[in-house]
């Protein structure tokens, strides 16, 4: 975790991977994104995916997921160390959510994240905005979800 002041734009992040197990799509995809190519093998086999494939949405909850626990690593070696930690977020949200291929059954998932954009918010000038691209790339370096966010950062001061 970095203040807002120390950030910047070219900062890459490598947030973490994922393997995709099948029960675990079919588990998220009962809950969340019921579509039988997410469900059945056999449905998913004559569908125009092939086979079975995670949902978008399971891509980006795993995203999430690792990227929490990286920021929450960093933030307990910080601690350990005695340094403060800079306050992060909320996110203003997501843009160009692009799902760019599918996901299937025993692909490892990595994401990075790439800031883009810096600014001084006006509204909390105690934070910084940060723009984040944000992809996946499978096993074999195939991109397979890409999106953009802003997020808040905390500033070391404000002059």
């Amino acid at each position: 975790m970095k203040y807002f002041d120390d950030i910047r734009v070219g900062d890459v992040v490598m947030t973490g991977s994922h393997t995709f197990k099948a029960d675990e799509i079919k588990s998220f995809a009962r809950r969340f994104d019921p579509q039988l190519f997410h469900m059945d093998e056999a449905a998913a086999a004559q569908s125009h995916f092939g086979a079975l494939c995670a949902s978008g949405w399971h891509t980006a909850a795993a995203w999430m997921r690792v990227m929490i626990d990286q920021q929450r690593a960093l933030e307990d070696a910080m601690s350990a160390r005695g340094e403060t930690i800079p306050m992060r977020g909320p996110a203003l949200g997501l843009r160009d959510l692009k799902w760019l291929r599918p996901v299937y059954v025993g692909e490892t998932i990595t994401y990075k994240s790439e800031v883009t954009e810096l600014r001084v918010s006006n509204s909390r000038p105690e934070f910084g905005l940060m723009t984040i691209l944000t992809t996946g790339v499978n096993q074999d370096g195939a991109a397979v979800i890409s999106f953009v966010s802003t997020t808040f950062a905390e500033r070391r001061s404000i002059s």
